[in-house]
C-alpha cells in the first residue's frame, strides 16, 4: 500500500504543477488583454509571438504598445513579485517548523518601508527608491542575524525576537518619516507606497530587479529537497550530513534577497508569503520538493489575478495590499476552520 502510494502522490503533485503553470501562462495572457484600453485576446497572443517569430501584423501599433511597454513588463512584475513572496514564505515555514511564519519574520518588509521612505523624503528618483528599498530590507535582515550572535546563541527562538524587536525599531522609525513628511506630497507617496502597487514598474525596474529574484528562486529550489531534512530536527539533520547552520543561512539569504527584491517592485504586499503555502499543502502535501514550485506558482497566479482586478475594477486603481487582505484575511479563516487541529 505505501509503495504504490508514493508514485500515486508523486504523480498527483506533477499534475497538479503541470496544471498549475497552464492556469498562471492563461492568467498572465488575460491580464495582458483586460484593461482600460482593451485588447482582444488574439492580438495580444499575436503580439507576444510576433517577437519571437515573422508574424504578419494584424494588430494596430497602439494594441502593440500597451502591450510590450505597459503591461508585459507589469505582469512579468507580478509573476516574479507573487511566486517571490509565496517561496520565500513557504521556505521559512519549513525552515522553522511553523506554520504562522510569513516571509517578513526577519524584518525585511520593515526595513525595506523604511529605506523607501528615506528616499521619497530625499526626493530621489524611482531607481532610488528601489535601491534604497532593498538596502533597506538587507540591512534590517543583517540587524536580525546579527543580535543572537551578541547573546552567543544560534536558536530559532531568539532569531525570531531578533526579528520582532528590529521589525518593530524599523515601523518606529517609519513613522517618524510619516511625522515629518510634507502631507500634501511626501506623506501621500510614503502611504501609497507600502500599501503596494505594480503601477511603476517598467522595463528598465525589472531588469534591474528581476534577476536577483530569478537566481533566489532557483537556488531555493535546488535546496527544497535539504528542506525535508530541516523538518526531523537540527539533530537529525545533523545525523544525515547536513550542514545545518549554513543550509539556514542559504534559506535566510535567499528568502531575504526575495522578499526585499519584490518589495522593490510593488511595495509592500501582505498575506502571499502566509496564505499561498498553506494552499500549496492542500493540494500537493507536505513534500517541500513539490510544495516550493507549487507555492511559487501559486503565488505568482494569486498576485496576477489580483492585481488584475485592481486595475480593472474602478476608474482608480486599488492598492493590493487592500485586495490581498480582502481575499487573504477569508482565506486564512478558512484554512483555520479546515486545519485548525494541526495549529494546537
Amino acid at each position: 500500500m505505501v509503495k504504490g502510494g508514493e508514485p500515486r502522490a508523486e504523480t498527483r503533485a506533477a499534475g497538479v504543477i503541470s496544471g498549475l503553470i497552464v492556469l498562471t501562462l492563461l492568467m498572465a495572457i488575460l491580464a495582458l488583454a483586460l484593461g482600460r484600453f482593451h485588447v482582444p485576446v488574439k492580438e495580444a497572443v499575436g503580439i507576444l509571438l510576433g517577437g519571437l517569430f515573422p508574424i504578419r501584423p494584424f494588430w494596430t501599433d497602439q494594441m502593440s504598445n500597451v502591450i510590450l511597454n505597459i503591461r508585459l513588463p507589469r505582469v512579468l512584475g507580478s509573476l516574479l513579485v507573487g511566486s517571490a513572496l509565496a517561496l520565500s514564505g513557504a521556505s521559512y515555514q519549513a525552515m522553522f517548523r511553523n506554520p504562522l511564519v510569513s516571509p517578513d519574520l526577519l524584518g525585511v518588509s520593515s526595513g525595506a518601508c523604511v529605506g523607501a521612505a528615506a528616499a521619497i523624503l530625499l526626493h530621489l528618483s524611482a531607481w532610488g527608491i528601489q535601491i534604497c528599498a532593498l538596502a533597506g530590507g538587507l540591512a534590517a535582515v543583517a540587524c536580525t542575524v546579527t543580535i543572537p550572535k551578541l547573546f552567543r546563541t544560534s536558536g530559532a527562538l531568539i532569531l525570531v525576537l531578533a526579528g520582532v524587536v528590529v521589525s518593530g525599531f524599523m515601523n518606529a522609525i517609519l513613522g517618524a518619516f510619516k511625522y515629518i513628511a510634507d502631507p500634501e506630497s511626501e506623506l501621500a507617496s510614503i502611504v501609497f507606497w507600502t500599501m503596494g502597487s505594480l503601477a511603476s514598474v517598467k522595463k528598465k525596474e525589472l531588469l534591474f530587479i528581476a534577476p536577483g529574484i530569478v537566481v533566489s528562486l532557483i537556488g531555493m529550489l535546488l535546496f527544497r529537497w535539504r528542506l525535508n531534512l530541516l523538518a526531523l530536527g537540527d539533530a537529525e539533520a545533523r545525523s544525515l550530513g547536513v550542514n545545518v547552520l549554513r543550509l539556514k543561512g542559504l534559506i535566510i539569504l535567499f528568502s531575504t534577497i526575495l522578499t526585499a527584491s519584490a518589495i522593490c517592485l510593488s511595495g509592500a504586499i501582505g498575506w502571499i508569503g502566509l496564505i499561498i503555502p498553506h494552499l500549496g499543502r492542500m493540494l500537493v502535501g507536505q513534500d517541500n520538493k513539490n510544495l516550493l514550485p507549487a507555492s511559487a506558482l501559486l503565488g505568482a497566479l494569486f498576485l496576477t489575478f489580483v492585481d488584475t482586478l485592481a486595475r480593472n475594477l474602478t476608474g482608480s486603481e486599488i492598492p493590493l495590499s487592500i485586495m490581498t487582505g480582502l481575499f487573504g484575511a477569508p482565506i486564512f479563516i478558512w484554512l483555520l476552520v479546515r486545519l485548525g487541529a494541526r495549529f494546537t
